[in-house]
């Protein structure tokens, strides 16, 4: 026997969970760029068609940022995971 189908509502649960967490991070960014704090962070999110070793480019970026104590553990794991979510499994 298969396994069972996720439901709709599920679906509309997790797209909500993501939206929110874009909003909020677009909120981070808009508050950190108008404290003019210079950090320059990658750019998460839908769309953006980007290759497998600039994803992984990035996630060494916000790795140095965590290091260098420039951004939250927070900050450095939801951009991780939205980074490694993106990366294409072949």
């Amino acid at each position: 026997m298969g396994a069972q189908r996720t439901s709709f509502a599920k679906l509309q649960r997790e797209r909500a969970k993501k939206a929110k967490a874009a909003a909020k991070r677009e909120r981070r960014l808009e508050r950190d760029t108008d404290a003019g704090s210079g950090v320059e962070r990658p750019t998460v999110g839908e769309g953006g068609d980007l290759t497998a070793a600039e994803l992984l480019e990035r996630v060494e970026q916000i790795h140095r940022q965590f290091a260098a104590k420039q951004i939250s553990h927070e900050d450095f794991e939801e951009q991780k995971a939205d980074l490694l979510a993106r990366l294409p499994v072949d």
